[in-house]
């Protein structure tokens, strides 16, 4: 990659749920004197702790945080919303002459910063409402059904279950009356906002499976149950999207008497599983990511091949 000079450097450190990037992180912003950009789509909401791994506050004391605790869990936050402001971050550390470090699984919220995103519609709340209604109603499939009726493209891309991502592309269409999938592929030919160093974090299946498993049932012991029903206490609905999200989705259902906690903490590994075997699948569609595994590799080594990479790249 040519440095240029005009166009700030971010290095980005993906991966799926449980590969371990909270760890290395922190190790790599110490060894590089920088600070960490969050890119978890969750994380962004305040009270949403044990079930978004949010690094805990000894180690944000360690190492600063950003992205996290913006918003309460009925207050939206889009992807443009997160790259405006994680790019005010990307600007403010590259002025201070550190290499911003961007961590996380989202997919979503990582190319919204590197890409940024098509100036698309606002949001129509009376649209939005209607879809989440027939959700409740027929189920998040039936919803899916329409996009796929409209713009099969976006729906082939975007789980059934993934709710929000499928509201939204409705959204667009349904106002703009062009596929969002039109316009994205628009948008992408645009120049990235910066000089991107894409590391990207996997391990051995059976080993990353083990990790989800007991992650799902650490969080339990930590007190997730707790955490959920205290959200739902305050009274946040259990039908927002983030108390949509994994964990926190079949906590609930255990809360409603739907389901025993076992049966929520096996529902909790299944479907993280699968959202890890998401997040891979769209990891190997990026170009020039450079694949590290971290099953029998030594965290130090890891640190150390990333640091070469850096300089034989000359950002370091």
């Amino acid at each position: 990659m040519r440095r240029e000079r005009n166009r700030p450097v971010v290095l980005v450190l993906m991966g799926p749920t449980a590969v371990g990037k909270t760890t290395l992180a922190l190790t790599l912003a110490q060894r590089l004197h920088t600070e960490i950009i969050s890119a978890d789509a969750i994380q962004v909401y305040k009270g949403m702790d044990i079930g978004t791994a949010k690094p805990t506050p000894a180690q944000r004391r360690l190492v600063p945080h950003h992205m996290i605790d913006l918003r309460t869990p009925d207050q939206p936050y889009s992807a443009a919303e997160y790259a405006k402001d994680a790019g005010g971050i990307v600007q403010r550390l590259w002025r201070a002459g550190k290499l911003p470090l961007v961590v996380g699984g989202s997919g979503l919220y990582i190319r919204a910063l590197l890409q940024g995103v098509f100036p698309g519609p606002a949001a129509n709340w009376e649209i939005r409402r209607s879809l989440y209604q027939q959700a409740e109603q027929e189920g998040r499939e039936a919803v899916h059904a329409r996009l796929q009726a409209c713009d099969p493209e976006a729906a082939a891309r975007i789980h059934p279950h993934d709710l929000y991502r499928t509201v939204r592309a409705l959204e667009v269409y349904y106002q703009q009356g062009v596929p969002i999938s039109t316009l994205q592929r628009q948008h992408a030919t645009a120049t990235p906002r910066y000089q991107a160093i894409l590391i990207g974090l996997t391990r051995e299946r059976p080993e990353l499976y083990h990790r989800i498993n007991e992650r799902a049932q650490q969080m339990i012991e930590e007190g997730l149950v707790a955490e959920t029903a205290f959200l739902l206490q305050q009274g946040y609905s259990p039908r927002l999207p983030p108390l949509q999200s994994l964990g926190y989705k079949q906590v609930i259902q255990f809360l409603q008497g739907k389901c025993s906690l076992q049966e929520a903490i096996r529902w909790i590994q299944r479907d993280t599983r699968h959202y890890a075997k998401r997040q891979l699948t769209w990891m190997r569609k990026m170009p020039d990511l450079h694949w590290i595994n971290l099953s029998g590799t030594a965290s130090s080594e890891v640190v150390e091949q990333i640091m070469n990479l850096l300089r034989q790249q000359g950002f370091y």
